[in-house]
């Protein structure tokens, strides 16, 4: 711990005991010969044209060679829209390929994920998102290790921090609804503070929607969606205050394990190390900086925007080296740090292939 000031990575740790085509002209022209069709694909005109002592029927089926015309414009069309539908299939199902499963409920853009009326509601964000963040609990060789997680796929796949559940003999959850579970570390990636536990026997769970934090603005309401201190479900808001803060944590295993006097994370911001020595093997990421009041046990718990979508996954926050000392004073002053969405949708399939670093 440096003098001075000190902040807190926000899982709680306590030691033992604590995606038009244009349309085909009309009919072929009267006048000797023919133009070439616009599009090289459509049927060639009839070898002849029609006579004027020949006059059409008043009623009656048409002459053969329109006939043959109207079909190959209908199978035109018809061919549009299977390439059409082609084309959308391969997109969907390439997104499914990058992000490895049908059910992940991920946008590119915002979605509205509350009803338009309630946007910005801050009880309807609640209400929505909730069910899709859940409390960890992980046991260390030296203690226990709370934090958060969100829910990225029906059969349990759940995002967090790696700091929450670096060095873990084992894992468990609790769903906003009270349902316990055992969860195994599917991959970790110390080099984003991120990793991917999938928990046994899970079906049916409700996956949050992964938006697009590359259109984040600074003054952007959020909400914040955590366990802190194990109060599953707490809910607090505010605003983006500030975008691409540099924030260092740890990649050695054995700082997860050693951490601060006052149970708190190693981090480092502006060149300076808060809750102890990060250690000499760092990483830095850009982190979302908000004002929404978090505390320890909201790391790997949910940012979310306006429209219900996630932005990022919740870190660490800053806290004076006074409150750090006192557990009365000890809490969050508005400085919370979250990494982008973008991040963690980047890092999904390494997560999911198993990767550990």
């Amino acid at each position: 711990m440096v003098a001075g000031d000190a902040s807190s990575m926000t899982e709680s740790f306590r030691r033992s005991g604590e995606y038009d085509y244009d349309a085909p002209q009309g009919p072929y022209s009267q006048s000797h010969g023919y133009s070439a069709p616009v599009n090289p694909e459509w049927p060639p005109p009839p070898a002849y044209e029609p006579t004027a002592a020949s006059p059409l029927p008043a009623a009656g089926p048409e002459p053969e060679p329109r006939r043959r015309r109207a079909r190959g414009s209908v199978a035109l069309l018809a061919a549009v829209a299977i390439v059409a539908a082609a084309v959308g299939g391969a997109t969907a199902y390439g997104f499914q390929e990058l992000a490895g499963k049908n059910d992940v409920t991920a946008t590119g853009t915002s979605t509205a994920v509350v009803p338009a009326g309630k946007k910005g509601d801050v009880a309807a964000i609640a209400a929505a998102v909730s069910p899709s963040v859940v409390e960890i609990n992980a046991t260390l060789d030296n203690g226990s290790s709370t934090g958060s997680g969100v829910v990225i796929s029906s059969n349990g796949e759940i995002v967090t921090n790696n700091h929450v559940i670096a060095g873990a003999q084992s894992v468990k959850v609790r769903t906003s609804d009270g349902h316990s579970y055992t969860a195994d570390v599917v991959g970790t990636d110390s080099s984003k503070d991120l990793a991917l536990i999938k928990l046994q026997g899970a079906s049916g769970l409700r996956a949050a929607t992964l938006g697009d934090s590359s259109g984040v603005q600074v003054g952007d309401s959020v909400v914040a969606i955590g366990s802190p201190e194990g109060l599953t479900g707490t809910v607090t808001s505010g605003i983006v205050s500030a975008l691409d803060r540099d924030v260092t944590v740890p990649t050695d295993e054995s700082q997860a394990q050693g951490q601060g006097g006052d149970g708190s994370w190693p981090f480092q911001f502006g060149g300076r190390n808060f809750n102890g020595d990060t250690g000499s093997s760092t990483t830095t990421y850009k982190a979302i900086q908000t004002d929404a009041s978090l505390n320890p046990g909201n790391s790997g718990g949910a940012l979310i925007d306006a429209a219900g979508n996630i932005i990022g996954i919740n870190a660490a926050m800053y806290s004076s080296s006074q409150q750090a000392s006192s557990s009365s004073d000890a809490g969050s002053i508005g400085l919370g740090f979250a990494i982008p969405v973008n991040t963690v949708k980047s890092d999904l399939a390494k997560l999911r292939s198993g990767g550990q670093n």
